[in-house]
């Protein structure tokens, strides 16, 4: 394999991802898992979904394979399945919202984001369907 055919990104995967993570629900579903691992009760609490549509977002999130389900008797816990992600989300995060990526926060194993609405005061899981 050529150094080109690695460094080649293969825009449909690219935009299909993309896709799924422009999603409000799937992006704070991803956010609320952070750099540890959370049970589906965890991120029903951090994001404020029901039960019902906390499933649905995670099994598209699994189908991309973003986040990595592990059964532990009866109970599910997800994984980023690449922690990466989350630290590009929060370079992006910094350029959206005019940061310097340098000035952005870090995470520590972990640590997960502060999730605020899309206006000031909105709590997660708020307007969502």
């Amino acid at each position: 394999m050529t150094d080109d055919e690695k460094r080649a990104i293969n825009i449909g995967n690219l935009a299909r991802t993309l896709k799924v993570l422009g999603d409000p629900n799937r992006l704070t579903i991803v956010l609320s898992i952070g750099t540890g691992t959370c049970s589906v009760t965890d991120i029903i609490n951090a994001t404020g979904l029901s039960q019902t549509l906390a499933s649905f977002h995670l099994k598209t999130l699994r189908d991309t394979k973003i986040v990595l389900p592990k059964r532990n008797g009866p109970f599910i816990f997800y994984r980023l399945a690449e922690p990466a992600l989350l630290e590009n989300l929060v370079a992006l995060s910094a350029i959206v919202n005019s940061q310097e990526p340098a000035n952005a926060p870090s995470f520590e194993t972990g640590q997960r984001w502060i999730l605020r609405g899309a206006e000031e005061g909105d709590s997660p899981g708020e307007n969502r369907k």
